[in-house]
């Protein structure tokens, strides 16, 4: 399959004016983060039981947060996902940085790609395979928001 690079999915239009391709750059990123993270009882691919996976999401500039082998779910506990660190990254990106996204519990490798019997869920194989439509959408949207 072939890949479209940012700067081929995103319209001419977006090149004359002024913070377009960045809104359309931080826009679409942000939004294959939430469908990474989309429970799948609201229509997404990750199973949610406490929280733990979906809580675990880093974002960095510089380098894929590491798994974390010690931490692990509390038995009964619940966890809610933080983005204002992910928000964080993704507003001080620049075009042209690397953003990288990691989940740091132990078996979120597991869970994207399956083991021990259990079924790959994807979630974020399948988001960031969505990455062209994501930019073509968001640019359509800003086009639409500035009236042109």
């Amino acid at each position: 399959m072939a890949t479209l690079s940012f700067s081929a999915a995103v319209a001419q239009w977006a090149d004359k004016v002024e913070g377009a391709v960045e809104a359309i750059f931080k826009e679409a990123t942000h939004e294959v983060v939430e469908e990474m993270q989309k429970p799948i009882g609201q229509g997404g691919r990750m199973r949610v039981d406490t929280g733990f996976l979906r809580a675990s999401l880093l974002a960095s500039s510089t380098s894929m947060p590491a798994i974390n082998a010690s931490v692990n779910p509390v038995a009964g506990g619940s966890y809610a996902a933080d983005f204002g660190q992910i928000e964080a990254v993704i507003a001080g990106a620049d075009i042209g940085d690397t953003l990288y996204f990691g989940y740091t519990a132990s078996y979120a490798g597991h869970r994207e790609y399956g083991a021990n019997g259990q079924p790959a869920d994807g979630f974020v194989r399948l988001a960031a395979q969505n990455w062209p439509l994501i930019v073509e959408r968001k640019a359509s949207d800003l086009k639409a928001r500035l009236g042109l």
